[in-house]
């Protein structure tokens, strides 16, 4: 019976490897084997040819992350290739690379559609929203008459008034936001990032500067968020904080509606432009 092969890491670089096409690379002549050869791959990735050869056989310790990520580079892995090679070779994910976003792919704007009666939006880490809900125009923000550079959670919960009027304990929200919009920064790697925001919102108010130099940080998770609505009067949502699956610098919120007489009124003021008198909703 055969030895079970332990050398996981060898096994799926060698897989890689043979998928590519030489071709691609600008590589001719006949080849015994296909994909490319070690030392070709080895050059791409600015590595020893030796090095990577005793990669493949399992010997020769533990690469560095650096070496993984030009072997990476090198065998054009994916995003999840990447992660699965550096759970392989250190036993860990590799450090978050954050990616600016402009928009979601069209499932996710269905999925936020779907949601006829529930707030739903996708925002960045640096808390810019990406894409919304009608629901989300209906009780939160219309964020369609905005400047896209505009339509960040932060610049409308600390600079604009009508924003921080519909909150229903301002003080609270903003605390509880500046704690999860730095650690949400933190965990996709987009700290450099959101520095020149920082210093916008610093200068441009106060109460951020203040919060910001608390260095609270907060988990987003769930809880629950009151509003004055100018049309639907006081109410509450249950929300909670998804991620997007390969995507760190994404999150996905949904506000509920507590009360199923609030969700009816809301779907009456989408559809209608007008509010279901109380008496009226079963």
């Amino acid at each position: 019976m055969a030895a079970h092969n332990t050398n996981s890491l060898g096994t799926f670089l060698k897989d890689r490897r043979t998928r590519l096409d030489p071709a691609a690379f600008g590589l001719s002549g006949r080849r015994r084997t296909p994909g490319l050869r070690r030392e070709e791959v080895a050059q791409r990735a600015n590595i020893s040819p030796t090095w990577y050869t005793w990669l493949e056989q399992g010997r020769g310790g533990a690469p560095s992350a650096d070496v993984l990520n030009r072997i990476a580079e090198s065998l054009l892995l994916t995003e999840p290739e990447r992660e699965h090679l550096f759970l392989l070779g250190l036993g860990r994910l590799p450090e978050v690379r954050y990616k600016s976003v402009e928009g979601v792919s069209p499932r996710l704007q269905r999925l936020l559609d779907s949601l006829d009666a529930s707030p739903a939006l996708i925002k960045t880490a640096a808390w810019d929203v990406v894409a919304w809900n009608r629901a989300a125009v209906i009780v939160l923000t219309d964020y369609s008459t905005l400047p896209a550079d505009q339509r960040n959670i932060l610049r409308l919960l600390f600079c604009n008034p009508a924003i921080r009027e519909k909150q229903h304990d301002w003080e609270a929200v903003a605390r509880f936001a500046v704690g999860a919009f730095r650690a949400d920064a933190a965990r996709a790697g987009a700290i450099s990032e959101v520095s020149e925001l920082v210093e916008e919102l610093c200068a441009a108010s106060p109460d951020f500067e203040a919060l910001w130099k608390e260095n609270d940080v907060r988990a987003h998770g769930e809880g629950l968020k009151h509003l004055r609505h100018p049309k639907l009067g006081v109410i509450d949502l249950e929300y909670s904080a998804f991620s997007v699956d390969g995507r760190p610098d994404l999150s996905l919120m949904i506000y509920n509606p507590v009360s199923s007489l609030m969700a009816q009124r809301i779907r009456s003021l989408i559809k209608t432009g007008e509010v279901q008198p109380d008496e009226m909703a079963t």
